[in-house]
């Protein structure tokens, strides 16, 4: 696992992605969003890549099954909500919080010993009702606290120290880094830091759709599998209740979906038939139309899809065009 991130190609040298997204407003094309895809077929093979999608990306918080695969594999015992807020974006809901505080007091831990950036509820509605109710940026309440719990957790189990468990060199997070390639089937391209604070391992998007798809297809048992069923089990508390992840695990059973920061998406269906998607330019509103038409090329018929898909776009108090998938 390297410790350093690669350079990024030059302005000259990097290549020009195909449009993902369409920005219409008032049948008019003003903006598109450019990016890479890849979809697998049930056995593995690629079904559909656009742009370059071998090249190595910062998954982010899409990551964030194989750091729970890793804290299982550490000897933590999580299961339930507990190990599906492990692999969790929470939206900062109550009941989020009050698991992640439940969480470090199993282990004789508590908030103060989080090493999140503190912050506001992920959840726009959740964020303004909290400081309606006088609430201040806190490390409890980013959405990546679940997961640092389990961190935390796990170093206490292990003996190991809990002040440097963000350090790349920590044996947690060298045996993160094993977890991801493993997955991926491929080496960790670069490693950098990611919004909060953990280290951030990089990978293709071929890779990350072979994590999803391995995680799905895993045997029972294994860590791949127990973060694979609890996610699925628990979604509410992968995301949140107003939640794309959560909408399409729970509406399409045994789907395994997480998002990522800066616009990533990766998920698997049971049948091993898989995704992963990154808009270059990080913008989150062209995520659900791109998720959409990309869960219509796997067969995937729900209402959910169409839901999902939808980024109204207004002109004064009317709807007068959307971002829409350009593939």
């Amino acid at each position: 696992m390297t410790s350093s991130i690669a350079p990024s190609p030059s302005p000259s040298s990097a290549p020009v992605l195909p449009v993902l997204a369409e920005v219409v407003r008032s049948g008019f094309t003003e903006g598109h969003h450019r990016g890479s895809l890849v979809v697998l077929a049930a056995d593995g093979s690629v079904e559909l890549a656009l742009g370059d999608p071998a090249a190595p990306v910062f998954p982010r918080s899409s990551n964030k099954p194989m750091q729970a695969a890793a804290i299982l594999r550490a000897g933590l015992d999580l299961s339930g909500e507990r190990l599906a807020l492990a692999a969790a974006s929470h939206s900062g809901e109550d009941f989020h919080l009050a698991l992640v505080r439940t969480m470090l007091a199993e282990h004789g831990l508590e908030a103060g010993d989080l090493q999140t950036p503190p912050d506001l509820p992920l959840d726009p509605v959740e964020a303004e009702a909290y400081l309606a109710a006088g609430g201040v940026r806190e490390p409890l309440t980013m959405n990546c606290s679940g997961k640092h719990a389990a961190m935390l957790a796990v170093c206490v189990r292990n003996g190991w120290d809990t002040a440097s468990y963000l350090d790349p060199s920590h044996p947690l997070q060298r045996l993160v880094g094993e977890v991801v390639a493993e997955a991926a089937g491929e080496p960790v391209a670069a490693v950098g830091t990611d919004g909060c604070g953990a280290p951030l391992m990089a990978i293709g998007l071929v890779g990350l759709a072979r994590a999803f798809r391995a995680f799905v297809l895993a045997e029972p048992g294994t860590a791949e599998r127990r973060v694979a069923d609890a996610m699925r089990a628990h979604p509410e508390y992968v995301a949140g209740t107003r939640r794309p992840d959560t909408w399409l695990m729970r509406e399409v059973p045994g789907t395994l979906s997480k998002m990522g920061a800066e616009a990533v998406q990766a998920v698997a269906l049971p049948d091993g038939r898989a995704l992963a998607f990154k808009i270059d330019d990080g913008s989150i509103r062209a995520l659900g139309p791109v998720l959409a038409r990309s869960l219509e090329l796997l067969g995937v018929d729900a209402p959910v899809v169409s839901r999902i898909g939808r980024a109204p776009l207004t002109g004064g108090d009317a709807v007068v065009g959307g971002i829409r998938a350009a593939f």
